[in-house]
């Protein structure tokens, strides 16, 4: 079945990808679901098994009560690598994944194989942009704020070109419930993990986007920093780097964790 009750979050997953692979979780950002990852998985399918999950408040996953923190989204993770027998895995997150992903490194070493860590931050404020998003969207809901992140994920040349790409990003936004996205946001908000992660040992790569104003360069620099023997690579990107900077995004993901 592809739901399981993670911890009593009842979360949706699939599967890709032959079942005697290692295993690969992708981990989605804040207003998407699985479909964000749709242009990594076949190629990716083919060295790993692939489990893409949403998160709670988003996609098919159950909306609980908010506020959120990334501890819950972290043991709502655990929860479901628990309920399907999955011991040790490799881990590639993209902005709140990303957030996610941290916070399984430091809290469950044992579990995390090799961490990719894409357009994200260890603390992203200030909490007065959070409180006005969060506002918006219990008022007036998700089309409140789909214009202006459309605007931070994908850079001005890559939605001329790409208006498919672009409608079916937007559609992803549009669908997320409200009050997950709120709750989430809430998690982002209050986040800070810049010491913590300095107690990350696996082998981890962190990927960039050089035009990314929502999570800009130097955040990603930041936790390499901190993360011992991390490397970093940067692309031609805004946020969304595994949607503008496709082929990219997967060559350098793919060569990390084949290692």
């Amino acid at each position: 079945m592809p739901f399981v009750d993670a911890g009593g979050t009842r979360l949706f997953h699939r599967f890709d990808g032959s079942p005697q692979r290692p295993v690969l979780v992708l981990s989605n950002s804040l207003g998407s679901d699985v479909g964000m990852w749709d242009a990594q998985v076949p190629a990716f399918a083919e060295r790993f098994r692939v489990l893409r999950y949403d998160s709670r408040g988003h996609g098919q996953s159950a909306v609980p009560p908010g506020p959120y923190r990334i501890e819950d989204l972290g043991r709502d993770l655990l929860a479901l690598l628990d309920a399907l027998g999955l011991e040790r895995v490799h881990f590639c997150g993209l902005s709140k994944g990303g957030m996610v992903g941290m916070w399984l490194a430091v809290n469950a070493p044992d579990r995390v194989e090799r961490l990719v860590l894409c357009n994200t931050s260890a603390y992203l404020g200030p909490p007065e942009l959070w409180n006005a998003r969060i506002e918006a969207v219990r008022q007036s809901g998700m089309q409140a704020v789909v214009p202006q992140v459309l605007e931070r994920w994908l850079t001005p040349e890559f939605r001329a070109r790409a208006p498919e790409v672009v409608e079916k990003v937007r559609r992803m936004l549009l669908a997320t419930p409200p009050d997950g996205y709120a709750a989430c946001a809430t998690a982002i908000r209050d986040m800070d993990q810049r010491e913590s992660i300095s107690a990350i040992r696996a082998p981890a790569l962190v990927v960039v986007g050089a035009r990314d104003p929502s999570t800009p360069p130097v955040h990603g620099r930041q936790i390499a920093e901190r993360i011992r023997g991390s490397k970093v690579v940067e692309l031609p990107a805004a946020h969304l780097s595994n949607v503008e900077a496709a082929d990219q995004f997967t060559a350098a993901v793919l060569e990390f964790v084949s290692a």
